[in-house]
């Protein structure tokens, strides 16, 4: 568990998979509008036990982590963020990503996920950089990322299909200091 001022972030278990279910449920609309195509049963209390237990094997095996985003007033579980397609040798890297409940939104509490997170991508893990992929017209995440440190790198076109489309990214990337 890695805490902040206002929440922390901590794996998720299969004991997470109903908050899990009602976050994404309570969300679909909002959460869709940016993700890729999701498996036929993500919506199902069943779809999200499975999805947790493969991202605890895929931690487990230092491809991906997978965190929630916790409100430390009461517990609640309001967001995601995580790391993925971690890559060793010689990159020592991997990208991010997260969601957050949209009636938390414009909080900070984004913000401050990120940022406990590069800190166990560079302190924990020890890895050299992280980049995220942003679509251009969602600028609110894309200044969640710079006022953690992310510098933009250019802008990848038609790369990741959204809703059956293949949508542009801005890439962002952050280098661990200690290196």
């Amino acid at each position: 568990m890695k805490k902040g001022e206002s929440i922390y972030i901590r794996p998720l278990t299969a004991d997470d998979a109903e908050a899990c279910l009602k976050l994404q449920t309570d969300n679909r609309g909002f959460f869709e509008r940016f993700s890729m195509e999701r498996a036929a049963d993500f919506y199902t209390l069943e779809g999200q036990k499975k999805r947790l237990q493969t991202f605890w094997e895929q931690m487990q095996q230092d491809e991906d982590y997978y965190f929630g985003i916790f409100l430390q007033s009461d517990d609640a579980l309001i967001g995601t963020v995580n790391l993925f397609q971690v890559l060793r040798g010689s990159l020592q890297s991997a990208f991010i990503g997260y969601f957050l409940d949209e009636k938390h939104n414009g909080k900070g509490y984004t913000t401050e996920a990120v940022k406990l997170m590069v800190g166990y991508a560079f302190n924990d893990l020890k890895l050299h950089r992280i980049e995220a992929g942003v679509m251009p017209h969602n600028p609110g995440s894309i200044r969640v990322l710079e006022k953690v440190g992310f510098h933009k790198e250019g802008l990848a076109r038609k790369n990741v299909k959204i809703n059956g489309k293949w949508e542009d990214h801005q890439q962002l990337a952050i280098i661990n200091p200690n290196d």
